[in-house]
């Protein structure tokens, strides 16, 4: 692993816990890291400790295979070779885009510096741009700016603090997908911060879930949204519900009984000693949920947000448990009618039992 944080401790002068507790992530070279997590969850902190510029009461952060924090030995700041990208570019106004870059580059020739500045805008999709002045470029274009001054003087790894968060969201999304590509290309170790899902699957290899200064799971984008570790996480990363189940066994395995019907055939599913009596709740995605007209279960619309290419409704069981459905947009329901749903679901991610009404 190129970064690597091991039990990591924060803590600021003056606070009773601290503002990052036990956590622990491995990065490899070449590899995008994403933080998320809600205000105050400490993932600016965590980026802050990585930097050196928070105390690391307990743990190690370890970069290229050598310690750079723990009690008792921290590397300075500008010794750690880490590029930062900050949500406000920090351009300086009166320097041209090239000076602006060639800021990083103290010490190195005048004719290295203007081949490294032609480099890094040419990577960043903005050749030429040298003598332009930061008001005359977009927010987009600034930030690519910002972007090519910390890859300039070839760091160690990259850290990003919601680069995205002054844009508006269309161009969050296509600026996101096109930085992943610049760091590729650059070959770069880097940490993201964002408190956007869709940036974190659009740019991230790893995706870190945070709450309270723990991490609560460390994976891809793919496994954190399937197969989420912690209710907060399966809560916390895109759309869906926890229903009660009762877990059976069956000829063909462990089905699931729940308000919509019985789940069989799945490929994951715990036993039902598992839980006590085989009680559980089961996580229910939006995209688990099919409006089906020939369905003898119904369900009646409580809310609708169009989304284009189809609505996400939120619906209510007879019984009163609540889901959340995605629907192609030509099935346009009325809020209080009654149509026909559900599940479809090769797997199931099941928790203890919290609440919930009974199953029918």
């Amino acid at each position: 692993m190129y970064l690597t944080l091991s039990n990591l401790d924060v803590r600021y002068p003056g606070q009773t816990l601290p503002a990052v507790r036990g956590v622990g992530l491995g990065l490899p070279a070449g590899s995008i890291g994403v933080l998320i997590g809600p205000s105050g969850c400490g993932k600016t902190t965590l980026l802050r400790a990585v930097a050196g510029l928070a105390p690391v009461e307990r743990g190690e952060v370890q970069l290229g295979g050598a310690c750079v924090s723990c009690p008792g030995h921290n590397v300075p700041p500008e010794e750690r070779r880490i590029g930062m990208v900050f949500q406000d570019y920090a351009l300086f106004p009166h320097l041209s885009v090239g000076r602006n870059i060639a800021f990083g580059l103290h010490g190195v020739a005048q004719n290295v510096q203007a081949e490294r500045i032609s480099e890094v805008l040419a990577l960043v999709g903005l050749p030429g741009s040298e003598g332009r002045y930061p008001h005359e470029l977009s927010g987009g274009q600034q930030q690519r700016v910002a972007l090519a001054r910390a890859l300039a003087p070839r760091p160690k790894l990259m850290l990003l603090d919601e680069p995205f968060s002054n844009l508006d969201v269309g161009l969050r999304e296509r600026l996101a997908h096109e930085m992943r590509g610049i760091l590729k290309a650059a070959g770069a170790t880097a940490l993201f911060v964002t408190h956007d899902q869709l940036e974190a699957f659009a740019i991230g290899d790893l995706i870190g879930v945070m709450r309270d200064g723990t991490l609560h799971q460390w994976d891809d984008a793919y496994t954190i949204y399937h197969r989420p570790a912690t209710r907060f996480v399966a809560n916390f990363i895109g759309h869906g519900v926890f229903a009660p189940a009762q877990l059976e066994q069956s000829a063909s395995g462990v089905a699931v009984r729940t308000a919509l019907g019985t789940l069989e055939n799945l490929t994951d599913c715990p036993l039902p000693s598992y839980y006590e009596n085989g009680e559980c709740d089961v996580l229910l995605r939006a995209d688990d949920i099919v409006h089906d007209d020939e369905s003898p279960v119904q369900a009646r619309v409580l809310r609708k947000a169009f989304r284009g290419s189809e609505f996400l409704y939120t619906l209510q069981l007879a019984n009163g448990q609540q889901l959340q459905a995605h629907v192609p947009s030509h099935h346009d329901h009325a809020v209080g009618e009654w149509i026909g749903v559900r599940v479809q679901a090769d797997h199931v991610v099941t928790f203890a039992r919290e609440h919930g009404p009974a199953i029918a």
